[in-house]
């Protein structure tokens, strides 16, 4: 039996033992559901109460069996009642004790039975933790979880290729991840925790990594799970995070477009708008635009578009400039549009600002080239590469080179080398450095000058200016001439001044100070000064203190001062004469001269005025003996005519039949005092008439000629002149002349003295001929004969008074027809001219022009 009490205290120990080595694996809790983990628990109490029993006993029992072994050594000894008593107490023991020990057999069954359970629930937990630790254990996974405000728990590593730390840097996002996935992740998080709002998103890494993000609550705790992705998983996600990048860009890129005032548009595969930019909208009219793609309006015209559509490729884009019309006016935009696999996009920039500032420059440029074309001074424009750009004529004429060669734009050195071979620059001693002297316009910041001496004897100064692009300009002036007037300019300095000095009119030159210049000897002997008193820089008040005592009047040198210092804004010139006390007569001249200088001058016409005072008297006696020649010969004319016409009157009584017959010798001398008294009567009226002229008092009486019937009047009165000189009258006239407005007497007394001239010179049987014609409204008749004609010495003196050609004549005369003839035809505004040859005969032209009618004529 203490064997059975042994072994049952042995397993009570070994089962109390085996509590706690049941409730460990591994240094692990046990982790199971709610239900497993309370029956657990009662199992654990009934075990740990068998066990605390299964002690108590024994503890008891041990030192009654050893009384009891050492009572059966002694069983030969009597028992005492004490002893009997304690022996019935002890078996009262042992029986309670053996059957709490069946109870606790029974007992430890049943906690065996749920032993098992409970290890094979901790077998499945453990299997499933395992399970966890290895999927969390895994390279690709990290999760980060949050359980309130506690510090985060970190589970799992990710790949080294990452970059991601693996301490508690992990959670300093911004050192392992982009700028833009850093902020994105932390604002992500923040709401997780916050508001519980799950995310999943795509995250780069510094290396160009790509992980995936998750983010979720679960059991009142946050937590997100980052998995770094591999294969199609990893290309997805870059593909997306590509898209997001694309979306982003496309996104900006029309929140620029929206925000520039060009017009912008996009299409698809079949030229249909898809998008379009607010500058496109107002273009076309829009109220938005959305609308102007709903509507399709068009930026461009029809042929534009086809336009576009024909020429564009994906590999060239379209680039021209199209006129449109935007807001009613013609508008030149710079179009580019690009064709893609999904269709086509453009852009359009307004140049019209450009195109006229463009045409404004190109025709400045061409201004200024024809201007630099037509200048006499040569110039040269070279680029920044030191080419040959623009030339001007007056350089290929300079230099004499070949057209050819210039146009091949030459570098400024080998033009250079060109001129020198051609020995047209001048000669140096060291070429070479002359030459980078030269060159170095290039890198100046200042325009260089320098003087050539030609080896044909022309200096030029030479200007060569750096443009601020690069480039230079030469400018080359020719001052070969300059230096010539510069000589000549000299040389005659001291000519004049020796001409000055020699000439006989004094004269003196004056500054706008008023001081004195410069002055002749002439003027100083003229006003009686020396030389020291007209010295330069003498003011005029002194010099003309020193020319007092000849003339102090204020006529003289204070009017002269007054108008060569005088402050007027236009200077006035002047001139007089002047009377001195010595009796000298000084003409004078006050003339203004360049840079504000005056020129005074006196000449002496001293004898002069003496012959002119002379010559004036005798020009007035002569005018009184003319005048009295007139009136003489006005009233001899006047009284010669009453007794010649009281003889032709008496002359034409005697051969009247009613007085008696005259014998032959008797009617001869009557017909020769008729014809002497016409003749006579006709030179008094000749001469009334010149006079008259003279004296200014001849007035024409205009009148309404009828041309046709002034030529039958002269010819009826002509016939029997022409008669007596056994000449005829040819008269050429169209059928209607018209009428003239002129004086009918003097206009009539014009014709019969031309054609009584030109009987008087023609030989007997020839004819006159008188050809009449209307110019306008001038009436033009010649009249011409077949005389001797007249020597052209002669010609020039025909219209003279008293110029007679008896000589040759049939008759004399006091040659006044033809003065009067040139006179009436001046009174009448016209024009008389006459044209002769020696043996050929003479030909006089007249041109009477029409007058205007008066109006108290006109009124009758």
């Amino acid at each position: 039996m203490s064997e059975v009490m042994q072994s049952l205290i042995e397993q009570a120990e070994d089962g109390a033992c085996a509590r706690p080595c049941s409730l460990q694996s591994g240094g692990r809790k046990l982790i199971g559901d709610r239900t497993s983990s309370k029956r657990g628990a009662r199992v654990l109490a009934r075990v740990a109460a068998v066990c605390a029993a299964g002690t108590a006993i024994a503890s008891i029992a041990r030192p009654v069996f050893a009384q009891v072994q050492s009572g059966a050594a002694a069983s030969a000894h009597l028992f005492t009642s004490s002893q009997v008593v304690g022996l019935s107490i002890v078996i009262g023991a042992i029986s309670a004790a053996l059957l709490s020990t069946l109870w606790v057999v029974r007992q430890r069954g049943n906690l065996e039975t749920e032993t098992r359970e409970v290890r094979s629930a901790l077998s499945d937990a453990n299997q499933r933790i395992s399970q966890y630790e290895a999927l969390i254990a895994d390279n690709n996974r990290r999760i980060v979880i949050w359980d309130g405000d506690e510090r985060p728990e970190l589970l799992g590593q990710l790949p080294p290729e990452t970059g991601a730390p693996q301490d508690n840097e992990f959670l300093a996002f911004g050192l392992w991840l982009k700028p833009r996935s850093a902020s994105e992740l932390d604002r992500a998080i923040d709401q997780l925790r916050v508001s519980a709002q799950s995310f999943d998103m795509v995250v780069e890494t510094h290396r160009d990594e790509v992980l995936e993000a998750q983010g979720r609550v679960s059991g009142g705790r946050a937590f997100v799970r980052f998995v770094a992705l591999n294969n199609l998983r990893a290309e997805l996600a870059e593909l997306k995070i590509e898209r997001d990048r694309l979306l982003a860009s496309i996104s900006a890129f029309q929140s620029v477009l929206d925000s520039i005032d060009l017009p912008a548009w996009q299409r698809d595969t079949d030229g249909r708008l898809t998008w379009v930019n607010h500058a496109y909208g107002e273009a076309v009219d829009a109220a938005s635009p959305a609308q102007a793609v709903s509507e399709g309006r068009e930026f461009l015209t029809t042929v534009a578009r086809e336009r576009i559509r024909a020429a564009v490729t994906p590999e060239t884009p379209f680039h021209e400039t199209i006129s449109t019309v935007v807001h009613g006016n013609r508008t030149f935009f710079d179009v580019v549009d690009v064709k893609v696999p999904s269709g086509s996009a453009g852009i359009a920039v307004d140049v019209s600002g450009i195109e006229s500032v463009k045409a404004e420059l190109e025709r400045t440029l061409k201004s200024h080239a024809e201007t630099l074309d037509h200048l006499a001074t040569p110039v040269a424009i070279f680029d920044g590469d030191r080419r040959l750009q623009f030339y001007n004529q007056a350089f290929v004429s300079l230099w004499e080179l070949d057209i050819a060669f210039l146009e091949s734009k030459p570098d400024n050195a080998e033009l250079l080398e060109r001129l020198r071979a051609a020995k047209r620059l001048p000669d140096q001693l060291n070429w070479k450095t002359w030459k980078e002297n030269a060159l170095s316009v290039y890198r100046a910041l200042d325009t260089q000058s320098d003087l050539w001496h030609l080896p044909n004897g022309q200096t030029l100064r030479v200007f060569a200016t750096a443009h601020p692009q690069g480039g230079a300009t030469w400018v080359f002036e020719n001052l070969t001439e300059q230096v010539d007037l510069e000589t000549r300019y000299n040389t005659l300095v001291k000519v004049q001044g020796e001409t000055i000095d020699h000439l006989s009119e004094g004269v003196a030159v004056f500054g706008p100070d008023g001081r004195i210049r410069l002055s002749n000897p002439a003027f100083r002997a003229l006003w009686g000064i020396t030389e020291s008193e007209a010295k330069p820089g003498t003011h005029i008040r002194a010099l003309g203190e020193a020319c007092a005592p000849s003339y102090d009047r204020p006529d003289g040198w204070r009017t002269f001062a007054e108008l060569i210092t005088s402050f007027d804004d236009e200077r006035r010139s002047s001139q007089g004469t002047l009377e001195l006390f010595s009796g000298l007569v000084l003409d004078y001249a006050i003339i203004p001269l360049p840079n504000a200088q005056t020129m005074l001058t006196f000449v002496n016409m001293t004898d002069s005025v003496r012959a002119e005072r002379a010559l004036t008297e005798k020009n007035d006696a002569l005018r009184k003996a003319d005048e009295l020649k007139n009136d003489f010969v006005q009233h001899v004319s006047y009284e010669l005519r009453s007794p010649l016409t009281n003889i032709i009157g008496f002359t034409d009584l005697l051969r009247t039949p009613g007085l008696g017959p005259l014998n032959e010798r008797q009617a001869e001398y009557v017909d020769h005092i008729s014809t002497s008294s016409s003749v006579l009567l006709t030179l008094v009226n000749d001469i009334l008439d010149l006079a008259t002229v003279d004296a200014g008092i001849m007035r024409l009486n205009y009148s309404d000629i009828d041309l046709g019937d002034l030529l039958d009047d002269v010819s009826m009165q002509i016939a029997d002149r022409l008669q007596d000189s056994g000449v005829t009258l040819e008269i050429t006239a169209p059928a209607h002349l018209g009428s003239i407005v002129a004086d009918p007497q003097r206009l009539k007394q014009i014709v019969i003295k031309l054609i009584s001239n030109a009987a008087n010179f023609s030989p007997e049987g020839s004819a006159i001929s008188l050809a009449c014609k209307r110019e306008g409204s001038d009436f033009v008749f010649s009249i011409s004969d077949r005389g001797p004609g007249i020597p052209q010495d002669l010609i020039a003196n025909v219209f003279d008074r008293f110029a007679t050609g008896a000589k040759s004549g049939k008759r004399g005369g006091a040659g006044l027809g033809l003065s009067i003839v040139d006179s009436f035809v001046n009174l009448h505004h016209g024009h008389v001219s006459i044209d002769s040859q020696p043996g050929r005969g003479t030909t006089v032209t007249c041109r009477i022009p029409s007058a205007d009618l008066p109006s108290s004529v006109a009124a009758e």
